[in-house]
């Protein structure tokens, strides 16, 4: 296992705060994470990856260097390609979604695409309205309560019932400020996102889902999903795990993610 700390990372130019480290010779693997987090919370993941490996990790809008930038997940996508090219996309939870509009909007840019606890979006209106909702409350209750008790807060849910957060991880976590969460949650929220299950099938690129056997809800959907992306799409199921399986079983997840993508095409 290799430490990420003692990578040499570089500043990648552009909108958004992206580093990257490795062979640039080789396909990078292009790291987008959930809400809360930011690029350094791959570190676990990263950590079982070959040093030679490229890797470029993405601190998305409202989070870690790029806590004042505001975007929703289109133009997010625009300018995560812009700055980070063509490569092997792997996104989880949030990063996901984003993913997934990178992969619909500038295919040409994804080798392999890999979701991590994913979903494609609300289906009904009347469901994305609830969660504009739900969404704008949680906006405003980081402002009241401020960022570490809402981090405290948040990992408390049962989504991440599975996950054992080291202080470390809390520290990179509390990194965020209220604002930059408060605006990802509007701007690049579940219920800010238009529905994608119908473009689903659009996907043309070898596509790797990956969900934990106790995430029963986004087990269903990534079953949902395999089917209406169709024969381009393999569902892997981690053992033992639940939403944040990368960081619960870095190593395994690790391995599936690599074996993937060491492919032929």
């Amino acid at each position: 296992m290799n430490n990420s700390s003692s990578r040499g990372w570089t500043n990648v130019a552009g909108s958004l705060f992206v580093e990257q480290s490795g062979d640039r010779l080789t396909t990078s693997q292009v790291l987008l994470h959930g809400f809360t987090q930011t690029s350094r919370s791959w570190n676990r993941y990263i950590d079982f990856i070959d040093p030679q490996q490229s890797i470029i990790r993405v601190d998305a809008p409202g989070h870690g260097g790029s806590s004042t930038v505001a975007a929703d997940l289109t133009t997010t996508a625009q300018m995560v390609v812009e700055q980070c090219g063509f490569g092997d996309y792997i996104g989880y939870s949030m990063g996901a979604r984003l993913a997934l509009h990178i992969a619909l909007l500038r295919p040409e840019n994804i080798r392999r695409l890999v979701l991590v606890s994913s979903s494609p979006g609300l289906q009904s209106p009347n469901e994305r309205l609830t969660r504009v909702q739900s969404d704008e409350k949680l906006a405003r209750e980081i402002a009241e309560i401020g960022v570490a008790t809402f981090v405290e807060k948040w990992l408390s849910g049962p989504l991440f019932a599975g996950l054992t957060s080291t202080p470390a991880d809390i520290q990179d976590r509390l990194r965020n400020s209220s604002d930059g969460l408060a605006s990802s949650l509007r701007l690049c929220g579940t219920g800010a996102q238009q529905s994608l299950w119908d473009r689903l099938p659009e996907l043309k690129m070898p596509v790797l889902l990956i969900v934990g056997e106790r995430d029963q809800k986004f087990l269903q959907i990534g079953h949902e999903m395999k089917s209406r992306i169709g024969m381009s799409a393999e569902l892997v199921v981690i053992e033992n795990a639940g939403h944040s399986l990368h960081l619960e079983q870095p190593e395994h997840c690790q391995s599936v993610i690599a074996s993937f993508l060491g492919r032929p095409a």
